[in-house]
């Protein structure tokens, strides 16, 4: 494979690099004292005791079947790459498996690239471990859809499980060097490997230069197992024992200061400095160096270059076009690219080796730098027309070989010069077009930039125009606008036409320029209509439009006053469907018709049709739903949007898996919104955090909260940024979230300010139905805390009046709990028992919990004991099956104060589950759907759901697969503390009513 990228690893203390090839046999290079020249003995690297003791211990920790992980750090030269070649031969002496990877910048854009290095060899049919790896991964490490960051976990898993299998006959070790350089997914990988190293015989070994933000290896680095080390720089004994190894005699002391001062101590200097002294018969004196001038890297680059210039032609040659096309060209491309015979080539190859410059070939190894400064060197002593011109005909000689148009295009960038030729053109639009697939927008949009014409009044093609404005657009940039606009006029094709228009409008939205947006709505719909053709065009536009203004709030509050917002659409094409979507959620959001909005938006998920129907407006009828407090519905539509092809963009699907979250939080389904929310933030660096995942962090604060990992939820605060006077609406959630995380830390004050600020943001955005957000909840918990009552009752009161005309079950019910709070003594009691009936119905388990908490710490303080311990039962039950453990600490000390003495729960294994929950498991563990468990015990799906979701908890499984396993032994009689009830007995609430933590000793 031609690799036209330098990778920033070294081979430090004369070591050569050993080639990227993976289970390739070592290569040693380093002199040993007494030779002259460096030679292929090996000798251990110098003043590396400490690092070379732990990575011995690493490998006798997994020779010994224990796991085990090493993150190697620090700059160029200082001697990673070496380190990682003495831990590979200790580990083949010790007659482990080593699988080795060396990381190239060039290959950042291309998926899975590290990763066929890495784990070829158990892929290969010739691998004498290959079955063992039997399975899909070869074809998931093939496929051109899977495209980092947006991974899915499925292929993760299955890549996770080729590792796996191939530690089983015998221990392995996983080496990558460079990793700062992998692509993402290769990344993704890595870090998702070093999670799950627990209990496999796998050492992952990586190494890294400092100051490379990639947060994969950032994660890798903050495991628990990880042991991390930084080689220190040479000291003046270092480079003596160095100097004696390449020379074979005494440096004096005033030369080992001078050479510490001038390399500052990094082994691949110390190494090459004193090899070129050598070579040239002056002795390690101080005398000598000062005559050399050495102060860092130019050095090498000097040494490079008058090396060359003493070569023959054909040589310097050669050598040029091997730094042009990269590491591992073919010997016959380069040797095109030099103007040379395939045969002088090689014979040039050889005497480039015979300098120490290159690694020559050996075996089916391929050719490589000493190091990268070698081809930085050779690159800079040509002259810009020279590396233009050879990049240039680089490209055109990979573009006639039928190289891929990635590898053509990279040489026509670094060519600097202007695409002329129409398959130059060609080839850039084609890669471009590839990396827009991948997201790679400002990659595309420098590639673009280059099939401009050169003068500024030639018209550029509109096809071209519309393929870069599409990317500028997608980086936020203007300059799109006006590309787009110049290409619309020219446009002929409607289907692109209306592509470009979406585009554009969006954009035009964003920048704040609605009139604008929505004169060139109002065009399209006149141009259609003179046409006779369908509205359906100009509906979608107008929908988009109504879309992106949720992103820019000057442009929604403009689009309040100029947008329709009719719901009489009868729904019968997907035009009509996306606005009916983007009309019902800003009435529903504004408490304005609700139940029509709940119909428009059921019209719209039952009518739509896959992918004529777009991700985005069956996406904005599922929140219609999640607002009007039916968040099972709203779930079950984000699950089923979530498994479509077409949610494309790493936005789009951190948006759908945020909203997922919320509906899942809403119905205290703690794991599914952990696990979904997790999921939206995954590869998002907190300080570039933007709108959805910032939706997506206020459902995980508060999932957290509910399941009581106060840490967990400040740690995450702690790295998102402080949201802006001008951010979206998704920030007004997360001010919301970590309010409430201030509250449940103790301070109200920090807390009602936020609160407060979510509030004023929330009605700026018209965003005021109590079922958005729950704001005014938490604000009216804060301003009790301070012991405000009559604010908290105002809020209260606003919100079940608000609850009440909207026919807003959950957010009533709430409501009324809180104005329980606010009057306390005997007038809280029948608001609690309405309360608990209104949420009765609703799937809002966590509000519920609350109610009946609250409900029976009431009736315990009117002396109604007997009744508050049966409420704060069914309290205790429903915050144990959620693992809601605040509410669960709350209910036992409510119960423990009413004379109560609850069981202790066994909270973990088969032992753990009630009767309900071990019927219910076995039966998905024969097949069973759902539905069909619901429909044989007489239960709703969402009962079945709840004991499904404890019942994964319990069992530590994570989902059906491995449940039969779980039960298998299982003793059929029920659990201890069910009681004597029928079989297949369960309570209205879907809990058995004598659930093993629920015995209870009563005074």
């Amino acid at each position: 494979m031609t690799r036209s990228g330098s990778s920033d690893a070294e081979d430090a203390e004369g070591a050569a690099r050993p080639p990227a090839r993976a289970e390739s046999p070592p290569v040693h290079a380093e002199p040993p004292s007494g030779h002259a020249e460096p030679s292929s003995a090996h000798a251990e690297p110098v003043e590396r005791e400490r690092e070379l003791a732990l990575l011995s211990d690493l490998v006798e920790r997994v020779a010994g079947g224990l796991p085990g992980l090493v993150l190697v750090e620090g700059p160029d030269g200082i001697g990673k790459t070496t380190l990682l070649r003495s831990l590979a031969e200790r580990a083949r002496a010790r007659g482990l498996r080593v699988l080795q990877a060396r990381c190239e910048p060039a290959e950042r854009e291309a998926s899975f690239a590290v990763l066929h290095r890495l784990l070829g060899p158990v892929l290969e049919k010739d691998a004498p471990w290959c079955g063992v790896a039997a399975g899909p991964v070869p074809n998931l490490l093939s496929c051109d859809n899977v495209i980092a960051p947006d991974l899915p976990y499925g292929v993760l898993t299955e890549l996770f499980r080729v590792v796996r299998r191939a530690s089983a006959p015998a221990p392995l070790v996983l080496v990558v060097d460079d990793a700062e350089s992998a692509d993402p997914a290769s990344l993704r990988f890595l870090a998702h490997t070093a999670r799950r190293l627990a209990g496999l015989p796998v050492l992952l070994a990586v190494s890294r230069c400092p100051g490379t933000e990639v947060a994969p290896l950032d994660e890798l680095a903050a495991q628990p197992l990880c042991q991390v080390l930084r080689p220190r720089p040479l000291t003046e004994r270092g480079i003596g024992l160095i100097a004696r190894r390449v020379t074979g005699s005494t440096a004096d002391e005033d030369f080992l200061r001078a050479c510490l001062s001038a390399t500052n101590g990094s082994p691949l200097l110390v190494t090459r400095l004193l090899a070129a002294l050598h070579r040239e018969g002056r002795p390690p004196t101080a005398g000598e160096l000062a005559r050399t001038h050495p102060r860092d890297t130019a050095l090498l680059g000097r040494r490079v270059v008058e090396m060359l210039r003493r070569q023959p032609v054909t040589t310097l040659r050669a050598a040029r076009a091997m730094a042009v096309l990269g590491e591992g060209a073919p010997d016959d491309l380069c040797a095109a690219l030099a103007l040379v015979d395939p045969a002088v080539f090689a014979q040039a190859v050889q005497a480039l080796a015979a300098l120490h410059l290159v690694t020559p070939p050996l075996g089916t190894a391929e050719w490589t730098f000493a190091h990268c400064l070698v081809r930085k060197a050779v690159l800079a002593d040509m002259s810009q027309q020279q590396r233009t011109s050879a990049h240039r005909r680089a490209a055109r000689l990979l573009h006639d070989r039928g190289a891929p148009a990635e590898q053509v295009a990279e040489h026509l960038l670094r060519s600097g010069a202007p695409a002329v030729e129409p398959w130059a053109r060609a080839v850039l639009r084609e890669t471009a077009r590839a990396a827009v697939r991948r997201e790679a927008y400002e990659h595309a949009v420098e590639l673009l930039r280059r099939c401009l014409p050169e003068d500024p009044g030639t018209a550029a093609d509109p096809e071209l125009l519309v393929d870069l404005g599409l990317a500028q657009i997608r980086l936020g940039s203007e300059e799109g606008i006006e590309h787009l606009m110049q290409a619309l006029p020219r446009l002929t094709d409607p289907e692109r036409r209306l592509t470009a228009l979406t585009a554009l409008v969006g954009a035009l939205v964003q920048a704040g320029r609605v009139p604008r947006a929505w004169e060139l709505v109002r065009c399209h719909r006149q141009e259609t209509d003179e046409a006779g053709e369908e509205p359906t065009g100009a509906q979608l536009l107008e929908a988009h439009l109504v879309l992106a203004s949720h992103g820019n709030h000057q442009a929604f509050r403009q689009l309040l006053d100029t947008a329709s917002f009719d719901l009489d659409l009868p729904g019968d094409t997907p035009g009509e469907r996306a606005l009916l979507a983007v009309r019902a959620v800003i009435r529903t959001s504004r408490l304005d018709r609700v139940a029509e909005s709940v119909a428009a938006a059921r019209t719209v998920l039952a009518r739509g049709i896959p992918p004529t129907d777009t991700p985005g407006a069956l996406g904005t009828a599922a929140v219609v739903l999640l607002y009007a407090d039916l968040p099972d519905e709203a779930e079950a539509a984000f699950r089923r949007l979530a498994g479509r092809a077409d949610v494309t963009g790493e936005m789009q699907y951190a948006a759908l898996l945020a909203l997922w979250a919320d509906a899942c939080q809403r119905q205290g389904a703690v794991d599914r919104a952990l696990a979904t929310s997790a999921t939206a933030l995954e590869g998002a660096p907190p300080e570039h955090t933007g709108s959805y995942h910032a939706l997506a962090a206020a459902m995980r604060l508060h999932a957290l909260l509910d399941r009581g990992e106060e840490a967990g939820a400040a740690a995450l605060a702690d790295r998102i940024p402080v949201p802006g006077p001008g951010s979206g609406w998704q920030w007004n959630e997360y001010l919301a979230a970590r309010g409430r995380l201030r509250l449940a830390e103790g301070d109200a004050r920090s807390a009602l300010a936020d609160l407060t600020e979510a509030g004023e943001r929330q009605r700026a955005w018209q965003r005021l139905s109590p079922a958005v957000s729950p704001w005014w909840y938490w604000a009216g918990r804060a301003h009790a805390a301070l012991g405000d009552t009559a604010a908290c009752g105002a809020l209260a009161e606003e919100t079940v009046a608000a609850a009440r005309s909207g026919g807003l079950p959950c957010a009533l019910g709430a409501g009324l709990e809180l104005l329980a709070v606010a009057h306390g003594g005997r007038r809280a009691l029948p608001l609690l028992e309405e309360a608990e009936t209104v949420l009765a119905d609703t799937p809002a388990a966590l509000a519920l919990t609350r109610v009946r908490i609250s409900r029976g710490r009431a009736l315990h303080a009117l002396g109604h004991t007997q009744a508050a311990r049966k409420v704060l039962r069914q309290a205790l039950e429903t915050a144990y099956a959620l693992d809601a453990g605040p509410l669960y600490g709350e209910a036992r000390q409510a119960l423990l104060a009413t004379g109560a003495r609850p069981r202790r729960p066994v909270s973990r294994g088969p032992a753990a589950l009630t009767r309900s929950e071990l019927q219910v498991a076995r039966l998905a563990a024969e097949g069973r759907s759902n539905l069909e468990i619901a429909e044989e015990l007489f239960v709703t799906q969402r009962t079945v759901e709840t004991h499904l979701t404890s019942v994964y908890r319990k069992l530590g499984l994570t989902g059906r697969r491995g449940l039969r396993a779980a039960l298998t032994g299982t003793d059929a009689s029920l659990p201890p503390g069910s009681g004597g009830e029928e079989p297949g007995h369960m309570t209205s609430t879907g809990r058995d009513p004598a659930d093993n933590f629920a015995s209870w000793q009563t005074d």
